[in-house]
């Protein structure tokens, strides 16, 4: 290593690059526009993914959402029509005998018509379990979300978004303690929650109790729908097979009636996204990567012209005691410098890129990339990619620099 500190040897590259100095300039050119290529596809597949990784940020993904519809088949009895209505027993059953559940969260939904003061406005009632918390994180700004106090004691008691603080609330109104009525009912707000990027099932403004919501609505037993989320090593499609597998027995339907039970399988959904994403990595480090070895072999080429035109040179350096060792030492140095300085500002030059993205477009709740980046270790295995190819391809121009004779290269003109 003791030559890389030889001023002559930094001398000789100089030297080298200087003589044709716009030359040396194109033989970069590849390589800075691969390397530019590479960080600036990578950062942007990387902005894509936060900006869908902000937009699920709040759900358990490895989910599937089940409610009741019609039959289709006549059974047990039953006519084609009838109307399923799942219940908090068959969501205990399902959190009970399917293999892989970790949660299950029962939900129900009705209209209401929401007052305070001389404001007002009809808006969806949720009657949620703290459970919800859990696979469907809340963004407090203010206050909590629904205890099992509230539960066990069936409070009249409400958490709403941020939306509807705004229909019916003075702007900077403290709304924590206040009440609104529903359906003529007296509700105190316990909490205030920022509205989320996306909303899986019916919108979600107003949340109070279950038990409180089966009082106000007599919904008994009933339930709307129910959100089943699997553990992370299960397979999320087969807990929703089994879930309706059992779904079909305690509600006495048609093993093959495919109407019955509506779903929505969110991991199902985030997985293809996920693959999708994978696919354009993959697809970005392979044209970052082809594009970098088209600029190395660009400048392979200009080093075996520079070695033609410095045949005499590597003649009389030979003649003077240059073991070939030295001659090949010299030709790959000088292909590594140039490839790591064309990869310095092509690492420059796509970080600036990226800043710029972020400033324009990646700004704002439905931006759709957020924080387009790489990591340091990226830019780390960019620089080693380009040592390595800068290495490789320096060996062929310094391999024929030295299968010159030094009497032959002495009378080269």
């Amino acid at each position: 290593m003791k030559f890389l500190f030889d001023r002559d040897t930094w001398q000789e590259v100089y030297d080298s690059l200087s003589k044709n100095k716009l030359r040396s300039v194109l033989t970069m050119v590849g390589v800075w526009w691969g390397i530019l290529l590479l960080i600036g596809l990578l950062g942007s597949a990387k902005g894509i993914e936060n900006s869908f990784n902000r937009l699920f940020g709040s759900f358990a993904t490895n989910s599937v959402f089940v409610w009741g519809q019609s039959t289709s088949k006549p059974f047990k009895g039953f006519q084609e029509g009838k109307q399923v209505r799942l219940s908090l027993s068959d969501a205990k059953k399902v959190e009970e005998n399917v293999e892989g559940i970790e949660f299950v969260v029962p939900r129900n939904q009705n209209q209401a018509f929401v007052v305070r003061n001389f404001l007002s406005g009809t808006f969806g009632i949720n009657g949620d379990y703290p459970l919800l918390d859990k696979v469907q994180k809340k963004k407090m700004t203010k206050g909590r979300f629904i205890n099992q106090s509230d539960i066990d004691e069936n409070k009249k008691v409400t958490v709403i978004s941020e939306e509807i603080y705004k229909q019916l609330f003075e702007k900077d109104e403290e709304a924590i303690g206040q009440y609104i009525q529903i359906n003529s009912i007296n509700f105190k707000v316990i909490g205030l929650f920022e509205n989320g990027n996306v909303n899986m099932g019916p919108t979600s403004d107003i949340h109070i109790p279950f038990t409180t919501f089966q009082q106000i609505y007599n919904q008994g037993e009933e339930i709307g729908w129910m959100m089943i989320t699997g553990k992370p090593e299960y397979d999320i499609k087969q807990i929703e097979a089994d879930a309706k597998l059992i779904l079909r027995n305690l509600n006495k339907i048609h093993p093959e009636d495919k109407r019955a039970f509506g779903s929505f399988n969110l991991g199902s959904e985030f997985a293809k996204v996920a693959g999708f994403l994978k696919g354009m990595q993959f697809l970005t480090w392979f044209v970052g990567i082809a594009t970098l070895i088209a600029g190395v072999f660009a400048i392979g080429n200009i080093l075996l012209i520079t070695v033609k035109e410095r045949t005499k040179e590597i003649g009389v350096r030979r003649a003077i005691g240059a073991t070939p060792f030295e001659i090949k030492r010299q030709i790959v140095v000088e292909a590594v410098f140039i490839t790591l300085i064309a990869g310095f500002f092509g690492i420059i030059s796509g970080g600036w890129i990226l800043i710029l993205i972020d400033k324009t477009i990646g700004q704002g709740d439905d931006a759709w990339m957020v924080n387009a980046s790489v990591s340091i270790g990226i830019v780390f295995i960019a620089l080693i990619i380009l040592v390595v190819l800068g290495t490789l391809i320096g060996l062929i121009p310094a391999f024929k620099a030295t299968s010159i004779k030094p009497i032959d290269a002495l009378r080269e003109e």
